[in-house]
């Protein structure tokens, strides 16, 4: 995105301004313990549907992504180099930097109108969490959601925020006329692990409540179990441990994922293993070299170990091509989640992390 074409109407001089002028944008920053250190760019945006490129490894040609940037402050992020377009860094900067799109809502709406949108899929969640910490102050969801309704236009949204319990009224009216999918993002259920690696997200236990609570109001949800860390949650223990909490909890499928280390992400990441677990970085040398993604024979590894521990708890479990092949086959469609509706075909969700 042009991120010099959005604008504001007033400006704040008392904060720190993005690298790149970005007309009218206004900095703020909030004196609440939630938000210390944090700063928020206030943008309007001039578009908010966005066409995934064609060389994208993902299932989806729609998304809907209304901040930049994520207080949830993972580790791993792959979204983590986009930062750098604003010329701020992948590492805390990504965590405490974030663009707000203050106008998300009422420009969906618009564009949802416009004879050339044709109702298809849009996917959330699929570069930031649009449910960070963020989104309890400045509310986005609930018009983005009532838009997507009112227009009756499918869309999915995969999370680790517990803050969707907010707006479960408004996804089941969704439900009631279109294609609701509902995904939530638990890799392992360590709560050390947790504080360390994901210091930002609600704890492993809150999202497995969460879960329970959407399960309950008559969603299948489904989990992306992502990411696995090599040496660290990929033992048969802690992957039985996982998909016990997450088949008690009343998830109705997952999918694995092994830890992807783009750039960006694999810089950040590595810094906090060499801090964390140095013992690890030569076996991680050896599993990535200079690439970003696990080779397929530890890929096939994980799976049957996943697969394995799903069987035992009576829970579907998708490969790992399922993640990136999911949205290709109705069939498939139950992997990440769709609500229950009168049985009217499940939509295609989004599998992304």
């Amino acid at each position: 995105m042009r991120w010099e074409n959005l604008s504001i109407n007033d400006r704040s001089t008392e904060e720190p301004a993005l690298p790149i002028p970005m007309a009218g944008a206004v900095a703020r920053t909030f004196d609440t313990p939630e938000f210390r250190g944090m700063t928020f760019y206030e943008v309007r945006a001039k578009s908010i549907i966005n066409r995934v490129p064609g060389a994208s490894r993902v299932p989806f040609e729609w998304t809907v992504n209304p901040y930049r940037g994520c207080s949830h402050a993972c580790r791993y992020c792959f979204a983590r180099n986009t930062h750098k377009y604003l010329d701020l860094d992948a590492g805390r900067d990504f965590d405490t930097r974030v663009v707000v799109k203050v106008n998300a809502g009422e420009l969906l709406r618009k564009e949802l109108a416009s004879p050339r949108w044709r109702g298809e899929q849009i996917a959330m969640g699929t570069n930031v969490d649009c449910y960070q910490r963020a989104e309890g102050r400045y509310r986005l969801m609930p018009e983005i959601i009532a838009a997507l309704r009112d227009f009756a236009n499918p869309f999915s949204i995969l999370t680790k925020g517990t803050l969707i319990l907010r707006d479960l009224d408004l996804l089941k009216q969704a439900a009631e006329v279109t294609g609701v999918g509902v995904s939530m993002s638990i890799g392992f259920v360590d709560e050390a692990l947790w504080r360390s690696v994901e210091p930002g997200t609600p704890s492993p236990r809150r999202r497995l409540d969460a879960i329970r609570q959407l399960s309950d109001a008559g969603f299948a949800v489904g989990v992306l179990m992502a990411p696995i860390l090599p040496g660290i949650t990929d033992t048969p223990e802690s992957i039985d441990e996982t998909v016990r909490a997450i088949a008690s909890a009343g998830a109705a499928s997952l999918v694995p994922l092994g830890l992807h280390l783009r750039p960006g992400a694999r810089e950040w990441y590595l810094a906090w293993l060499a801090r964390e677990r140095p013992d690890l970085l030569p076996r991680y040398r050896e599993l990535y070299g200079d690439g970003s993604y696990l080779g397929a024979g530890y890929q096939r590894e994980l799976t049957a170990r996943v697969r394995l521990a799903a069987r035992r708890y009576g829970l579907h479990a998708g490969g790992m091509n399922t993640a990136r092949q999911v949205l290709t086959s109705p069939q498939e469609a139950r992997v990440l989640g769709s609500p229950r509706n009168g049985g009217r075909q499940q939509p295609e969700q989004l599998t992304l992390l």
